[in-house]
């Protein structure tokens, strides 16, 4: 992959804010009783122990365990602490993008971990979006941009919507914000990067 970027997810120190990648993503935030739990069902363990590491790095206490359909499902503690992420994440009852948001580098290293997948080898890589809330989805879009990252909307009608990265320049870009991959081959074969490159999966 190359040198990592100085302002790289290793570089950052964690925040609960890293969770809003989970949200641009499909995880789902439930605030009650003052308190907020933020959740994510992924298709594989490595994604939700991942998640669960980068919970346990913001402060909080993950849980990690199944859906009735077998799915990993990571989610943390309902806490007091989350309800100002969740304000932020909301409007009403529906999830929304904040206005301006700009993912940092663990946020994005979040994202990749929830939805993250190669679509081309070391050509094409999609940040996955939430199929129920729709509206997030252009939002995001300008979001991605705004970190350099310029995407292409995919699937919008379809059960797998995305953020589409293409080009050495956008891949090198995103795999120098999120950093190494978890050391599990399954990440490492799926991580974004350019083709060409190795960093010794």
């Amino acid at each position: 992959m190359g040198q990592l970027s100085i302002f790289g997810a290793e570089t950052i120190p964690p925040a609960l804010t890293d969770l809003s990648g989970l949200l641009a993503a499909q995880g789902q935030v439930v605030v009650s009783a003052g308190k907020a739990r933020i959740s994510v069902v992924v298709d594989e363990r490595w994604r939700a122990d991942a998640i669960a590491d980068l919970m346990t790095q913001a402060g909080l206490t993950p849980e990690v365990t199944l859906t009735d359909e077998g799915r990993p499902l990571v989610r943390t503690a309902a806490v007091e602490d989350l309800v100002p992420l969740a304000s932020q994440w909301t409007r009403g009852a529906v999830k929304s993008v904040p206005a301006g948001w700009v993912p940092g580098s663990r946020a994005l290293r979040a994202w990749v971990l929830a939805a993250g997948r190669m679509e081309v080898d070391g050509e094409r890589y999609v940040l996955g979006l939430d199929p129920h809330a729709p509206d997030t989805h252009p939002v995001l879009a300008q979001s991605l941009m705004r970190v350099g990252i310029a995407p292409t909307l995919i699937g919008t009608r379809g059960t797998g919507p995305g953020l589409r990265v293409a080009g050495r320049r956008r891949l090198t870009r995103l795999g120098e914000n999120i950093g190494e991959p978890p050391r599990d081959p399954a990440a490492r074969s799926m991580w974004p990067h350019v083709a060409g490159d190795d960093f010794d999966r």
